[in-house]
């Protein structure tokens, strides 16, 4: 059953909601769409009507009526609708550049407490960035000009992923040297069975994962789970992957495909960004908050 009732709509939103941001996008007017879409569709229900006047009037010594009518000055036509766009709170957990897609975390008024938790507790997050051998640009994107061309027929899906595995292990090894801990300690293997170790850096990027998933000469697409990242490093990162593997390289695209619990599945499209689908899928995103909050109380409790 629909709820009519602006109020309760109104009232209802404290979490946060995760859409798909299209490239090429900048995330603050991602932020303004969705603000703009829900003031909208709360002004288009039905709202609280005008506060009523209450009148005095009569001569005081002898007899007052009281009277009630609209309250002219409250109503809309006069003081404008009655959801502003800037009443309503609204901040990402994730921020993704202006070339990058994928998915988004927003919390709405009181969910902005649950965005900034989750920005503060610096998740993982996946992406999948493409790229192509043979052609290096000004900025690494595909949107420049060419700066340089080299040949690329001699790389093979085999020298991308044994590169790729050096590059995690020797990510790998500089996270437990930070935190002062042999590789191969009893401590280290640990620590390793918590969890991700989280770099006490909040500004350096680190790579947990990263893999080769299509390798079509010249294009190529990797997936990598990291942390700290930010669009220039992926971008510069395929440029090291081209560079050596004895060629050049730019990137074509940055996917974001997963960020905390949160994956492509549950990101809003763009023509869903209305009122309807935004509350439905704040639901949906309280529902997996709390089946892994959940999951980790009894992961705990097990251990103790």
């Amino acid at each position: 059953m629909l709820i009519k009732d602006a109020p309760v709509i109104w009232d209802s939103l404290r979490s946060i909601i995760c859409v798909y941001k299209p490239p090429n996008v900048t995330c603050q007017r991602v932020r303004q769409t969705i603000i703009t879409a829900v003031c909208t569709g709360l002004n288009e229900m039905e709202c609280r009507p005008p506060m009523d006047y209450v009148s005095i009037e009569g001569n005081p010594s002898t007899q007052l009526t009281v009277t009630v009518k609209p309250n002219l000055a409250d109503h809309p036509l006069v003081v404008g609708p009655r959801y502003q766009i800037e009443d309503l709170k609204c901040s990402w957990s994730n921020y993704l550049g202006l070339h990058s897609s994928g998915v988004l975390l927003l919390g709405l008024r009181n969910g902005t407490k649950a965005a900034k938790l989750i920005r503060e507790n610096r998740p993982t997050r996946s992406y999948r960035v493409s790229g192509r051998f043979g052609e290096a640009t000004e900025n690494g994107f595909k949107n420049e000009k060419v700066v340089e061309r080299s040949t690329y027929k001699h790389i093979k899906h085999a020298n991308i992923n044994k590169l790729l595995a050096a590059m995690q292990a020797s990510h790998q090894k500089e996270m437990f040297k930070s935190c002062g801990v042999d590789l191969q300690s009893q401590t280290a293997y640990e620590m390793a069975c918590e969890g991700p170790i989280r770099p006490a850096d909040s500004k350096l990027p680190v790579i947990y994962g990263i893999k080769c998933v299509q390798f079509e000469p010249p294009d190529f697409v990797i997936e990598i789970q990291c942390i700290n990242e930010y669009e220039t490093y992926l971008k510069s990162l395929i440029h090291e992957i081209g560079a050596k593997l004895r060629s050049t390289a730019h990137c074509t695209g940055i996917q974001c495909i997963r960020h905390s619990y949160f994956t492509l599945e549950n990101a809003l499209l763009r023509k869903h960004w209305t009122l309807q689908h935004i509350i439905t899928n704040m639901e949906e995103c309280i529902a997996i908050i709390d089946e892994h909050e959940n999951l980790v109380k009894q992961k705990k409790a097990a251990l103790q």
